[in-house]
């Protein structure tokens, strides 16, 4: 039989995160610890409104409400199919779904990706540049990439300011991160109108960014049609891609999607968006949100298969409470370790 518990954590952002949709500065997130013939799993949520949960407290409630239909006899994907059924929010749900996943890994006595019989990461992760007035960008990109192993950066636009202000701070941040031999993302997070997005994605296109990410806001999927075919950028979707069931509907007008395990309900659906996206031919990310090394560990477990990481969000806390995941050489690399390996800090 398996005995349910809940505990939260406020997790605060050494440097606070600007989007186009508002600033962040930290998240109280829910722990879901399930054990079974004492062995205990973990699972992490960050909450989200837009994935069915802004609080922890509603979290809690569905998940109970899901635990006391009775799960024991079970397995994995019926709990999942269970809780889709009666609507779990999906970031309640990712924090179950990564903890049944890692009570199953350490049953086993293996690390999580090697149940999965999947790879070690080769990809290093994208580490995240908040929206930034131009003057404060040289001091953020030097405490970002001074002396660490990083490789990528991603940058946020999509300012409520507009385009011109995109173009000020993204020039600073070229500028002052070429020393570091880094290579440049971007994620609008839906800023962009679609002239916005064509203007936008040309000029970026000159500066050397590798994609955009999300450039119009989720619920306008249908006119990416009118910046896909003559497109200067790989475009990925994030918001616009929540499970794997979202993939054909955009398949002609992107090149790839974003994947979070928030987003998506956890590693059940997250393999299947990854299944889903390479029948479509199309490259996959996997992303997060304000999660702690607990959900940035089982995200490291499947991104052996994946096109580009941006698993950086524990990098950016003060504290991390857990510890899992290790950083070598720019890549989120899993452990050993039997399940996905994170622990809380003694």
């Amino acid at each position: 039989m398996k005995t349910y518990t809940f505990q939260n954590q406020y997790l605060k952002k050494k440097f606070p995160l600007r989007i186009s949709r508002g600033l962040i500065e930290g998240s109280t997130n829910l722990f879901v610890s399930i054990e079974e013939d004492g062995v205990t799993g973990w699972g992490e949520m960050s909450p989200g409104s837009t994935e069915g949960a802004g609080t922890i407290d509603e979290a809690q409630a569905s998940l109970q409400s899901l635990i006391d239909t009775g799960l024991d006899d079970l397995s994995i994907y019926e709990i999942y199919q269970r809780a889709s059924d009666i609507k779990t929010p999906l970031c309640a749900l990712a924090a179950l779904d990564m903890a049944l996943w890692d009570l199953k890994a350490k049953k086993a006595n293996l690390p999580l990706y090697r149940l999965l019989s999947l790879p070690l990461p080769k990809i290093p992760t994208s580490v995240t540049l908040g929206i930034l007035p131009a003057d404060e960008v040289e001091a953020r990109i030097h405490a970002l990439l001074a002396n660490r192993p990083i490789k990528a950066l991603k940058v946020k636009l999509g300012s409520t300011e507009g385009i011109e202000a995109d173009k000020s701070m993204f020039a600073k941040v070229a500028d002052y991160a070429k020393p570091y031999d880094v290579a440049l993302r971007v994620d609008a997070n839906g800023g962009w109108t679609v002239d916005e997005a064509i203007e936008m994605m040309k000029w970026l296109s000159a500066k050397g960014v590798e994609y955009v990410e999300q450039p119009l806001v989720e619920g306008q999927e249908y006119d990416l049609k009118h910046i896909f075919p003559n497109r200067t950028l790989p475009i990925f979707v994030d918001e616009s891609c929540r499970l794997s069931t979202d993939i054909p509907k955009w398949a002609a007008y992107v090149d790839g999607v974003n994947l979070k395990l928030m987003k998506c309900g956890g590693i059940t659906e997250a393999l299947r968006i990854l299944a889903t996206a390479k029948a479509f031919k199309l490259k996959t990310m996997i992303g997060c949100m304000g999660e702690s090394s607990m959900s940035i560990s089982a995200g490291a477990a499947i991104s052996g298969i994946i096109d580009y990481i941006d698993l950086d969000s524990h990098l950016n806390l003060d504290p991390d409470p857990c510890t899992g995941a290790e950083f070598i050489n720019g890549i989120i690399m899993p452990t050993n370790a039997p399940g996905h390996g994170a622990t809380f800090k003694k």
